[in-house]
């Protein structure tokens, strides 16, 4: 028998419509007994360390089936998502006591995890541990992958990065900065805005919120077409880009943020342009990629090492903390990617 302790864990109370909200989740406490239960037969018991807040998150709230890799939310259990835990107990050959991973798990101190094959062992420590959450978790292989092998760019292209200062379009802004190209992002808030140009070496970047005219706003800053738009947004700001892509121009569509929360999506107008202009348009998940992860470790682990890549993280203090740091993302609250620490630095 394992010693009992407490689990505190965050809740989510019923399916959500609109906007989430810090009350459409709650946090209890519970009990787990550290042992894996006998009926485990590949699991892995594991302390949580660190959270990851992620859009894709607000789709796994609705009651309606959507087709997406990893299960909707059950109302009153335990919400889950990707995370860096350690192991305390291990019946995976692969997987040892004290050995570190990221992969999904709970929402809560402690989780045992069944599918230990999606789990990635975490083999470089000489970088924060919560960048498993983001620069080399699940956004850094959508960033690398969604830029290089979906948008097949070339040196001095045209790149516009929607929702540019997030855990996914930061990267893909210093990427495109590193191959040579033109980069501008947009983003909801000045700050945002000024680290995008200062932090992360933007060529420029707008606030779209102070934008009265989204089109004209392109034009001012793409004057002879976007080749490559890396969408994270959606809406009005999709339907701005089809009006100002240049001819063969790429678009790959990594989420849409702007329409998650929305009971009547909104429509696109400009789609013929897809057409004249001769456009690719392309959705991807970053499941498509996991079986490279080795190759992207090798391209971004030097780049991080040798202070190419910068990377910024909101880390809230605690899963007290969780349900306004997750609800935060919809509403532009975080700056950088949003992380929350389960466990007391002394405790990893």
């Amino acid at each position: 028998m394992g010693e009992e302790v407490s689990n505190k864990q965050v809740i989510l109370r019923d399916f959500v419509t609109g906007f989430p909200k810090e009350s459409d989740f709650h946090v209890r406490t519970s009990s787990i007994c550290l042992k894996l239960p006998q009926s485990s037969k590949n699991g892995v018991l594991v302390k949580n360390l660190f959270l990851s807040c992620d859009p894709y998150m607000r789709i796994l709230m609705l009651q309606a089936y959507v087709p997406f890799p990893i299960d909707s939310f059950t109302p009153g259990s335990v919400i889950y998502g990707y995370g860096v835990a350690r192991v305390l107990e291990s019946r995976d050959p692969n997987l040892k006591e004290g050995d570190l991973v990221w992969g999904v798990t709970g929402w809560e101190e402690y989780s045992v995890i069944e599918e230990t094959q999606k789990l990635f062992k975490i083999q470089h420590l000489d970088v924060p541990l919560s960048y498993y959450t983001g620069i080399l978790g699940m956004p850094g292989v959508t960033a690398y992958f969604g830029f290089y092998d979906v948008c097949c760019p070339k040196k001095g292209e045209s790149v516009f990065v929607s929702a540019a200062s997030g855990a996914v379009g930061q990267l893909v802004g210093q990427f495109a900065k590193l191959l040579g190209c033109y980069v501008v992002g947009s983003a909801g808030t000045q700050p945002k805005i000024e680290l995008l140009k200062n932090k992360f070496g933007f060529d420029e970047a707008f606030n779209y919120k102070e934008e009265p005219n989204l089109d004209a706003a392109l034009k001012r800053y793409f004057p002879k077409g976007i080749d490559i738009y890396f969408e994270n947004v959606g809406g009005k700001m999709l339907d701005a880009v089809l009006g100002n892509m240049s001819i063969h121009g790429r678009i790959a569509v990594c989420g849409m943020i702007s329409q998650y929360n929305l009971e009547n999506t909104e429509g696109v107008h400009n789609l013929m342009n897809i057409v004249l202009q001769r456009i690719r348009m392309q959705g991807f998940e970053c499941f498509d990629y996991y079986h490279r992860y080795s190759e992207f470790l090798d391209a971004v682990l030097p780049l991080i090492r040798a202070g190419k890549l910068s990377y910024v993280e909101d880390i809230a203090d605690g899963l007290n903390a969780g349900p306004a740091a997750l609800v935060g993302l919809f509403s532009g609250r975080n700056v950088g990617k949003q992380v929350v620490a389960v466990a007391a630095q002394s405790c990893i």
